[in-house]
């Protein structure tokens, strides 16, 4: 009952094996694969206990480790257009706008104010309008105020969105998410979209961004359609999580950080316990959304 998911990188821990089983929230009789090769939300004692309810737990899974790249540089200058399904940048003229391209919704932002600092995030309404418009209704209704990063692993990602981690000590952060049936807006269409009973929204395989160093994934169980407000930033260019990507994983990028790259460093660099949760619990204060 869970799709994709993400195998730890070898080296990344002294044994090649994660601290933490997994993100995977199904009960310990229903996993079909070895603890050691996921990320589970859940610290390994709770594995052998019955099934919360809902059994459902945002994971990745981690294969071997990527080579990090460069985030990008700064492009003022050049126009973002979709060529073959795939986001790429064409240089222009400043102030000139691509004839093939007519105009397109302004980007917005998200600024995170964390406990150890701010930085921002640009945001693809454009190709992403489900899941952006998704985030920003939970951004701007105050769901993301006062949670904790639930999971952070050093060299490969953060992982934040649960309500669940407002107790940054809770054995259910990563299970959580929006409330069953909720609605909001695409902002790109005026549509009314409605959350499934999980609270989950339709996976948007829309972009072929790769989950480069900076960027903003939707988090998953590893089935279909079960992303709902967890998220994770890439710390490294994690391309064998691209829905695109020959892999079992598929976490669709959405935005990529613009500004404050070195607090979302100083955040990976966190000590953290033996369930990959930072010791010294780092919150975010407020999100908030400028178009």
């Amino acid at each position: 009952a869970h799709p994709a998911r993400l195998a730890m990188p070898t080296g990344m821990h002294s044994a090649g094996l994660p601290r933490s089983p997994g993100l995977c929230a199904r009960p310990a009789s229903a996993l079909s694969c070895s603890a050691r090769s996921r990320l589970c939300a859940r610290p390994a004692s709770a594995l052998a206990q019955p099934p919360r309810s809902p059994a459902d737990c945002s994971r990745i899974i981690i294969p071997p480790r990527s080579i990090a790249r460069r985030f990008p540089s700064n492009l003022r200058h050049h126009a973002r257009v979709i060529q073959g399904g795939a986001l790429v940048t064409i240089a222009l003229p400043h102030g000139v706008a691509s004839p093939a391209h007519p105009a397109r919704l302004a980007m917005p932002t998200a600024t995170f104010d964390t406990t150890l600092g701010s930085f921002k995030a640009e945001l693809y309404l454009e190709e992403m309008p489900v899941t952006v418009s998704n985030f920003i209704d939970l951004a701007n209704t105050g769901f993301y105020n006062g949670v904790h990063f639930h999971r952070v692993i050093k060299d490969f990602m953060l992982q934040f969105g649960c309500p669940n981690a407002k107790d940054p000590k809770s054995r259910d952060s990563g299970t959580g998410g929006p409330d069953g049936g909720s609605a909001f807006k695409n902002i790109k269409t005026g549509a009314t979209i409605k959350r499934n009973k999980g609270g989950n929204i339709d996976d948007e395989h829309a972009l072929k961004a790769s989950n480069e160093l900076g960027t903003l994934s939707m988090a998953n169980t590893g089935d279909k359609h079960t992303g709902g407000s967890q998220f994770f930033i890439n710390t490294v260019h994690n391309d064998f999580l691209d829905w695109f990507s020959p892999g079992d994983s598929k976490h669709p990028v959405f935005g990529k950080i613009v500004s404050g790259m070195e607090v979302v460093k100083k955040i990976e660099a966190t000590r953290t316990d033996g369930n990959d949760n930072p010791v010294t619990p780092v919150m975010v204060k407020t999100v908030i959304i400028t178009m």
